[in-house]
């Protein structure tokens, strides 16, 4: 009985140890997606404790009238699937600037996040992910918009 317990302990141990190594300390890369007109963000993301780290992107929007720079800040948890492959889901919010030739101002905004992603051999990691953002400001976004994104980051 007492060596079932140690296999089952030591099992528990590697899965989480497993676990914790299949995030890397930092990744920095590109997010391009399509947020009411197509844009880009730098983004970086820092390993904080077993499955979970924070995401910082960087970006632009470029639409029909209205040009939006803004931060996002997100804390992630994730969760591995199998050969390579996590999924993860996340919280966050953020701050922007917003021009559109007639008006112009600053929005803030709250965010969730849910993907997958796929760990290379190589340190590159690929993604795919949905931000659902609720926007802050009559004149720019005070509505639900989803922001599908295609995520490329070098890991070190």
């Amino acid at each position: 009985m007492k060596q079932i317990i140690g296999v089952l302990v030591f099992a528990i141990v590697a899965s989480f140890s497993a676990q914790a190594q299949s995030i890397s300390k930092n990744a920095l890369g590109l997010r391009l997606g399509d947020n009411d007109g197509f844009g880009g963000e730098v983004s970086y993301q820092r390993y904080l404790k077993e499955n979970n780290r924070l995401e910082f992107d960087l970006g632009w929007r470029s639409s029909n009238n209205v040009d939006a720079f803004k931060l996002v800040g997100l804390y992630q948890w994730v969760m591995p699937i199998e050969n390579r492959f996590n999924w993860f889901v996340g919280v966050g919010a953020g701050l922007g600037s917003f021009d559109s030739g007639q008006n112009d101002g600053t929005f803030a905004l709250v965010a969730g996040d849910i993907g997958i992603e796929y760990n290379f051999d190589f340190p590159l990691i690929l993604s795919l992910d949905v931000r659902p953002e609720l926007g802050f400001n009559d004149s720019y976004s005070d509505d639900l918009d989803l922001d599908i994104a295609l995520g490329i980051r070098y890991q070190f």
